[in-house]
């Protein structure tokens, strides 16, 4: 007996790899503004609580509100437009969401990128296998509120008590637990094992094939 009905998925770091472009458009604005550049291993601990942190972060301490805000108006303009640069699904993602589909189970994913980059991103790179796809937008909490996994779980029509989470990173585990959703978080994305860990993770899994067999019971 399969034990979930919906599986809803983090995306950055979870299912594509973005981090290259992230930074990429993250310096390409810093540097419009005169402002230092951030390395990839920076830009890999800034991710995970949307683009307005993101950026937040990688400005220098004591820059003003108003340089900010036209940093995060510059990165968003530049991802928009270059966030297909270099972002890729992991290795066996696409054969773990085809098993998913071929099971029966619903899939959906929830980010706090905003809901246009989301939104593209998945009908690019993954097309029907994700029903629905949901990011940060105006009104609606971001993770770790659980605003955003309540909205796809009506929109699959699912039952939370049918449902589980997977997600690479501490805001994921913590959305899951708000949820009130189980939780499964993958150590090949934006956080290591050892973080996962000190961060309360329940189970930790360590490649799409084994999260397929978690979830339906049949090796890819």
């Amino acid at each position: 007996m399969i034990p979930y009905s919906a599986v809803i998925f983090d995306l950055d770091g979870t299912l594509l790899d973005t981090l290259q472009d992230l930074a990429d458009s993250a310096n390409y604005a810093l540097a419009l503004h005169h402002l230092p550049p951030r390395s990839l291993d920076e830009i890999r601990r800034f991710v995970g609580n949307g683009v307005g942190l993101l950026i937040h972060r990688a400005v220098p301490a004591g820059t003003s509100d108003e340089v900010e805000a036209r940093c995060l108006a510059d990165f968003r303009a530049h991802y928009l437009l270059n966030m297909e640069n270099r972002t890729a699904p992991y290795a066996g993602v696409l054969e773990l969401l085809d098993g998913l589909n071929q099971a029966g189970i619903k899939v959906a994913v929830v980010s706090n990128k905003f809901d246009g980059a989301v939104k593209g991103l998945c009908e690019t790179y993954f097309g029907s296998r994700v029903r629905v796809a949901i990011g940060e937008s105006r009104g609606v909490a971001r993770k770790p509120a659980p605003d955003t996994v309540f909205r796809a779980l009506k929109e699959l029509d699912a039952q939370p008590g049918q449902a589980v989470y997977v997600g690479d990173s501490e805001v994921d585990i913590e959305t899951a637990r708000n949820a009130g959703l189980p939780c499964l978080s993958v150590s090949w994305g934006f956080r290591d094992e050892a973080f996962l860990t000190r961060s309360g993770a329940q189970r930790i899994v360590s490649s799409p094939a084994h999260l397929l067999e978690l979830l339906t019971g049949r090796a890819m």
